[in-house]
Protein backbone atom coordinates (compact mmCIF):
# COMPACT_ATOMS: atom_id res chain seq x y z
CA UNK A 1 0.00 0.00 0.00
CA UNK A 2 1.41 3.18 -0.91
CA UNK A 3 0.88 6.98 0.54
CA UNK A 4 -1.20 8.57 -2.20
CA UNK A 5 -4.09 5.76 -1.51
CA UNK A 6 -4.16 7.51 2.14
CA UNK A 7 -4.34 10.61 0.79
CA UNK A 8 -6.89 10.08 -1.49
CA UNK A 9 -8.86 9.06 1.34
CA UNK A 10 -8.10 11.59 3.87
CA UNK A 11 -7.56 14.37 1.83
CA UNK A 12 -4.63 16.19 0.45
CA UNK A 13 -5.59 19.69 2.72
CA UNK A 14 -2.61 21.09 4.37
CA UNK A 15 -2.90 22.61 7.62
CA UNK A 16 0.30 24.78 8.08
CA UNK A 17 1.32 28.61 9.65
CA UNK A 18 3.87 31.27 8.52
CA UNK A 19 7.13 30.71 10.27
CA UNK A 20 6.75 34.11 12.15
CA UNK A 21 3.30 32.63 14.12
CA UNK A 22 3.25 33.01 17.51
CA UNK A 23 2.99 29.37 19.19
CA UNK A 24 0.24 30.05 21.07
CA UNK A 25 -1.80 30.69 17.54
CA UNK A 26 0.13 27.78 15.89
CA UNK A 27 -0.98 25.73 19.41
CA UNK A 28 -4.69 26.82 18.71
CA UNK A 29 -5.18 25.84 15.30
CA UNK A 30 -3.32 22.64 16.03
CA UNK A 31 -6.40 22.10 19.15
CA UNK A 32 -9.02 23.31 16.50
CA UNK A 33 -8.24 21.21 13.69
CA UNK A 34 -7.98 18.22 16.04
CA UNK A 35 -3.68 17.96 14.68
CA UNK A 36 -0.38 17.14 16.31
CA UNK A 37 0.92 19.17 14.16
CA UNK A 38 1.37 21.84 11.95
CA UNK A 39 3.72 22.57 8.33
CA UNK A 40 5.57 26.10 9.00
CA UNK A 41 5.39 28.01 5.76
CA UNK A 42 8.41 30.80 4.40
CA UNK A 43 8.18 32.49 1.75
CA UNK A 44 5.63 30.27 0.35
CA UNK A 45 7.51 27.15 0.92
CA UNK A 46 7.91 24.09 3.62
CA UNK A 47 10.76 25.72 6.23
CA UNK A 48 9.79 23.72 9.00
CA UNK A 49 7.39 21.41 10.72
CA UNK A 50 6.06 22.39 14.42
CA UNK A 51 4.40 19.33 16.52
CA UNK A 52 2.77 19.41 19.83
CA UNK A 53 6.25 17.60 20.94
CA UNK A 54 8.27 21.01 20.31
CA UNK A 55 6.07 22.98 22.06
CA UNK A 56 6.05 20.55 25.22
CA UNK A 57 9.81 20.53 24.75
CA UNK A 58 11.17 24.24 23.60
CA UNK A 59 8.23 26.32 24.94
CA UNK A 60 7.21 24.79 28.27
CA UNK A 61 10.06 22.82 29.77
CA UNK A 62 11.89 25.66 28.49
CA UNK A 63 9.84 28.40 30.83
CA UNK A 64 9.28 30.27 26.96
CA UNK A 65 5.49 32.32 27.06
CA UNK A 66 3.74 31.06 24.03
CA UNK A 67 2.55 34.47 23.29
CA UNK A 68 6.02 35.90 22.74
CA UNK A 69 7.81 32.78 20.91
CA UNK A 70 7.10 32.62 16.79
CA UNK A 71 6.99 29.39 15.59
CA UNK A 72 10.35 29.48 13.84
CA UNK A 73 12.25 29.46 17.08
CA UNK A 74 10.90 26.17 18.37
CA UNK A 75 10.54 24.29 15.02
CA UNK A 76 11.79 21.34 13.54
CA UNK A 77 14.14 22.39 10.52
CA UNK A 78 15.53 19.39 8.94
CA UNK A 79 12.04 17.76 7.64
CA UNK A 80 12.16 13.80 6.90
CA UNK A 81 9.43 13.87 3.77
CA UNK A 82 7.99 11.03 1.97
CA UNK A 83 6.84 11.25 -1.68
CA UNK A 84 3.15 9.68 -2.72
CA UNK A 85 4.24 6.67 -4.36
CA UNK A 86 6.43 5.33 -0.83
CA UNK A 87 5.10 2.59 0.64
CA UNK A 88 3.29 2.62 4.04
CA UNK A 89 5.13 -0.18 6.17
CA UNK A 90 8.61 1.41 4.45
CA UNK A 91 7.12 5.03 6.56
CA UNK A 92 6.49 3.20 9.09
CA UNK A 93 10.13 2.02 9.84
CA UNK A 94 10.85 6.02 9.23
CA UNK A 95 8.89 7.17 11.75
CA UNK A 96 9.84 4.16 14.23
CA UNK A 97 13.29 4.73 13.77
CA UNK A 98 13.11 8.54 14.06
CA UNK A 99 10.68 8.82 16.38
CA UNK A 100 8.23 10.90 14.84
CA UNK A 101 4.93 11.34 14.57
CA UNK A 102 4.52 12.94 11.11
CA UNK A 103 5.68 13.07 7.79
CA UNK A 104 4.69 15.69 4.65
CA UNK A 105 4.23 14.50 1.38
CA UNK A 106 6.36 16.18 -1.51
CA UNK A 107 4.56 16.30 -5.26
CA UNK A 108 7.27 15.87 -8.13
CA UNK A 109 8.21 19.65 -7.93
CA UNK A 110 9.04 19.18 -4.33
CA UNK A 111 5.63 20.95 -2.83
CA UNK A 112 3.51 19.62 0.41
CA UNK A 113 0.66 17.83 -0.76
CA UNK A 114 -0.44 16.37 1.69
CA UNK A 115 0.53 15.41 5.43
CA UNK A 116 0.33 11.62 6.76
CA UNK A 117 0.76 10.11 10.83
CA UNK A 118 1.14 6.69 12.31
CA UNK A 119 -2.49 7.25 13.10
CA UNK A 120 -3.16 7.28 9.15
CA UNK A 121 -0.41 4.61 8.46
CA UNK A 122 -1.68 1.43 11.60
CA UNK A 123 -5.49 2.61 10.44
CA UNK A 124 -4.81 1.99 6.41
CA UNK A 125 -2.64 -1.19 7.54
CA UNK A 126 -5.51 -2.31 9.94
CA UNK A 127 -7.79 -1.99 6.93
CA UNK A 128 -6.34 -3.26 4.62
CA UNK A 129 -5.46 -6.84 7.07
CA UNK A 130 -9.15 -6.95 7.68
CA UNK A 131 -9.84 -6.92 3.57
CA UNK A 132 -7.02 -9.71 2.88
CA UNK A 133 -9.10 -11.37 6.24
CA UNK A 134 -12.15 -10.90 4.34
CA UNK A 135 -11.57 -11.90 0.96
CA UNK A 136 -9.69 -15.24 2.81
CA UNK A 137 -12.59 -16.06 4.61
CA UNK A 138 -14.53 -15.85 1.53
CA UNK A 139 -12.64 -17.85 -0.74
CA UNK A 140 -12.25 -20.52 2.36
CA UNK A 141 -16.05 -20.50 2.59
CA UNK A 142 -16.57 -20.55 -0.96
CA UNK A 143 -13.52 -23.45 -1.81
CA UNK A 144 -15.16 -26.09 0.33
CA UNK A 145 -19.10 -26.09 0.40
CA UNK A 146 -20.61 -27.75 3.83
Amino acid sequence: MKVQEILSKKGKEVISVDSETMVFDAIALMSEKNIGALIVMTSGKMSGIVSERDYRNKVILKGRKSKETAVHEIMTQNVLCVTPDYDLHDCMGIMSSKKIRHLPVLDDKGNVCGVISIGDIVKAIIDDQKSEIRDLRDYITSSYPG
